[in-house]
């Protein structure tokens, strides 16, 4: 376990993964991932990004969220949602000059 999640766990007194709850561990297990991996590449940072607009879904789908709940979400979505088109754009752009180009090679 990551020494930031250790420390982490023992601040809020929780002394076994199992007593977190079911999305508590998902992000539990997301932040481990990303923790203990190797560097940092663009990639990561996208499935960390779609990993987080998933948890995110699965949230605003209950409906005993209030309305500060759901504004949250819908706050966290955007900004998740906005980091992926960001970095999804300069691919895009790339595999559209390539279309074009091979366009005008026909």
């Amino acid at each position: 376990m990551h020494q930031l999640l250790e420390k982490l766990l023992t601040k809020r007194k929780i002394t076994n993964v199992n007593e977190l709850t079911v999305e508590e561990a998902e992000q539990f297990d997301s932040w481990q991932k990303t923790l203990t991996e190797g560097e940092m590449s663009v990639e990561k940072i996208r499935d960390f990004c779609q990993a987080q607009l998933d948890i995110i879904k699965g949230q605003m789908k209950g409906i005993d969220n209030t309305p500060q709940k759901n504004e949250r979400l819908t706050t966290y979505f955007n900004i998740y949602d906005a980091l992926i088109t960001l970095i999804n754009s300069p691919q895009s752009e790339r595999e559209s000059l390539e279309k074009y180009l091979n366009q005008l090679l026909k």
